[in-house]
């Protein structure tokens, strides 16, 4: 599969108003590339989609949807059609984050964090297909995580959302390769955005301790700039990359939970007690 071009080729981003999303954006808008950007938050995706005019974009649109109800965006990808003609560059990137165990958490938050982070990848790609089908060389884009990897306590919902993720990606990747569109599945970790901060917390947490330690997680743990991780991303975009884990953190993970599948967390334990981020 040739290298993929960006210049004049139209790109919907989710998740765009802020993190990996609004860093994807303005890094797209300095290779004139032609941006749809979506996000549930109206005020932040006008400022990202701004600055992407500033910095080159060819063209930019922005959508207000909220992934978390369920649509299957068939309209959504009717507009975009209309507008641009269709999509070449399909990046599912917006994505939440959920505290608390199992046990502690609700199902409707459980159901809310899937939405999101699965089920609209589903959604979105299901929608879009016909266009990147149509457009010779066009690549698909889903963000998973260091915990489609590897899967800690306290992060059941997310970790279950991830591994989908990671496992749709793989499948879709075998059906669309001899078609000629590409898919890479992104695994980050450690990059230096709000989802942690912003976790919604579910069961009692009277006095905010599970977000204050989510706070203290980002502070530590997570270093890596959503800029430097966007500029990898599009690399990996542009060599038709299958697979790209990002920050050394999730590539020592990965090569952990292959080492040793289930005593990882033991390890992982240790050495982050050493180094104070648990």
């Amino acid at each position: 599969m040739k290298r993929f071009t960006f210049a004049g080729r139209t790109c919907l981003i989710t998740g765009a108003a802020s993190g990996i999303g609004a860093a994807l954006a303005l890094d797209l808008a300095k290779r004139r590339t032609v941006l749809a950007l979506l996000d549930v938050n109206a005020e932040g995706l006008e400022r990202v989609a701004a600055a992407a005019r500033e910095m080159g974009a060819a063209e930019v649109t922005t959508y207000t949807v909220d992934l978390s109800d369920g649509g299957d965006r068939l309209d959504l990808a009717a507009e975009i059609a209309s507008r641009h003609g269709g999509v070449d560059l399909l990046i599912n990137n917006a994505g939440v984050t959920l505290m608390g165990t199992f046990e502690e958490n609700r199902m409707s938050d459980f159901d809310w964090l899937l939405e999101i982070n699965l089920h609209a990848v589903i959604r979105m790609t299901k929608a879009f297909l016909p266009q990147l089908l149509a457009r010779p060389g066009s690549h698909v884009v889903n963000i998973s995580s260091l915990f489609g990897l590897v899967a800690p306590p306290g992060q059941v919902a997310y970790a279950t959302s991830k591994f989908g993720v990671r496992g749709f990606s793989d499948a879709l990747r075998h059906e669309l390769e001899p078609v000629g569109v590409g898919v890479t599945v992104v695994h980050p970790g450690g990059i230096r955005t709000n989802i942690a901060a912003a976790a919604r917390t579910s069961g009692n947490d009277p006095d905010g301790e599970q977000t204050a330690q989510a706070r203290r997680f980002a502070e530590k743990a997570l270093t890596l700039p959503a800029e430097e991780a966007a500029r990898q991303i599009v690399a990996a975009i542009q060599s038709r990359r299958p697979r790209l884990v990002l920050t050394k953190e999730a590539k020592a993970g990965d090569w952990l939970v292959r080492l040793t599948p289930t005593r990882w967390w033991a390890v992982t334990q240790r050495v982050g007690k050493r180094r104070g981020i648990l």
